[in-house]
């Protein structure tokens, strides 16, 4: 049910944003969209790779993290599951062959974006490979000139 709650939070923010007037952007939507772009493929690669230090200074203190498969999560609690998956990826037992994210769609306001998109992952789990489809809803939000990730949610497609 929490999980369902935060899903219908940030529905209904972008709801009421998307009717406020003026979600005028400081920089041009292009220029800030550029920057966000960066980030999103630093980040992805960072996780990718299971690099705690990059995710960590990329979320915000108030960061929230849904899936499909469990409750809503904090920073602390997603940054410890973080720390057993980069475990695994150091020994070997877990390895990420491809992360990409693509079908991508913003809608930005002025200090924060809606990022969609779709998570193409193959992992290789001992010796057998997986490859799921997830469809994802990122917040970013603007921290001192630098994009940071406040909220996360994915739903499997496969």
């Amino acid at each position: 049910m929490n999980s369902f709650k935060s899903i219908l939070f940030v529905l209904s923010l972008g709801l009421f944003l998307n009717c406020s007037p003026k979600p005028k952007s400081e920089e041009t939507s292009e220029a800030s969209k550029e920057k966000l772009l960066v980030a999103l493929q630093k980040f992805n690669t960072a996780f990718q790779h299971g690099d705690i230090e990059t995710l960590d200074s990329m979320i915000t203190d108030s960061y929230v993290h849904t899936n499909g498969t469990s409750q809503a999560i904090h920073k602390s609690n997603w940054l410890g599951y973080l720390e057993k998956r980069s475990k695994r990826i150091i020994s070997g037992e877990l390895e990420v062959l491809h992360y990409e994210m693509d079908d991508l769609g913003f809608v930005h306001y002025k200090d924060f974006t809606i990022v969609t998109g779709r998570v193409l992952v193959t992992n290789r789990i001992s010796q057998d490979t997986i490859e799921n489809q997830y469809r994802v809803t990122h917040l970013w939000v603007s921290e001192n000139g630098n994009w940071k990730r406040a909220g996360f949610h994915d739903g499997k497609i496969k």
